[in-house]
């Protein structure tokens, strides 16, 4: 098949160091991998943007699903140590196309992605984690192990990767607004209910259950993947991503913003123990 060989050598050649990837029957199984606690960092952020990128043209995959290596964790958030170096993504910033910044970009390639991809949710997923969930198609979770939220405000700052505009057009601006000003952790019924994924499945069946949808989207009559992506299309979300853009910029400068960023580096994020309760860590940081 056309661009197979391509694929098969982006397995074999070591190219990822943050993720694990497979191939099966047409799937393409991608663990994110980058202990202790999956935050997205330089490394990953590159590795998803190669993957993503080189999918793209591969007619022989035709869905993609993203878990993790890490029970607990399924992406923390962006790595809050990029503080110390703000000019750690300008590699990546490079070739970023016209009206979205870099962490923008990520969530818009998955989005247009043409294969179908979905996130099998078991762990956390705060920020920039949350972002890729709901920037994905499709997204499942496991009952009693699945945490989902928007925790930037508590760091002085807005959602700068997308999320904005992704969960307004998921869940409302109502519940948006209470996602990311509430900035609270949402178990799996919680996310459900409101839009935020597809749906919440106990932990013992979460396996199966997307492996048989995967099964069968990948056995439909050839074209079908494509037409549908093609009719349901993503919606246009430009003007929304420079409006998100202008206002995480606006906040991200704010010494508030480092000061709380600093702190919780401090005292324990970005560690298993630290990340467990997050929330309630950078709501206990001195002012």
């Amino acid at each position: 098949m056309r661009n197979r060989y391509r694929w098969e050598m982006s397995m074999n050649d070591d190219a990822y160091t943050t993720l694990r990837v497979s191939y099966e029957d047409g799937t393409a199984r991608v663990t994110l991998d980058n202990p202790p606690v999956n935050v997205l960092d330089v490394a990953m952020m590159a590795d998803l943007r190669h993957l993503l990128t080189t999918l793209k043209d591969d007619d022989s995959v035709r869905l993609i699903v993203f878990d993790s290596a890490d029970p607990e964790f399924f992406i923390a958030h962006v790595d809050m140590s990029l503080v110390d170096a703000p000019d750690a993504f300008d590699e990546l910033a490079a070739d970023l196309p016209d009206g979205v910044n870099v962490f923008q970009a990520l969530g818009e390639l998955l989005r247009q992605q043409p294969q179908v991809t979905i996130v099998k949710l078991a762990g956390m997923a705060r920020g920039g984690g949350a972002e890729f969930v709901t920037a994905a198609d499709m997204a499942f979770a496991a009952i009693g192990r699945t945490g989902i939220g928007h925790i930037e405000a508590l760091m002085g700052i807005v959602p700068g990767g997308g999320g904005t505009q992704y969960l307004a057009n998921r869940i409302g601006r109502n519940r948006a607004l209470e996602a990311v000003l509430g900035a609270d952790l949402y178990d799996a019924e919680t996310a459900e209910r409101y839009g935020w994924i597809n749906r919440a499945v106990p932990a013992d069946e979460l396996d199966n259950f997307v492996d048989r949808l995967a099964r069968n989207i990948t056995a439909l009559p050839e074209g079908v993947i494509a037409a549908a992506k093609r009719a349901i299309a993503p919606e246009d979300l430009a003007e929304g991503l420079l409006r998100e853009h202008d206002a995480w910029a606006g906040q991200i400068v704010r010494p508030a913003a480092e000061h709380v960023i600093r702190g919780g580096l401090a005292h324990g994020a970005q560690t298993p123990h630290g990340e467990r309760d997050l929330e309630n860590l950078l709501r206990a940081l001195p002012g």
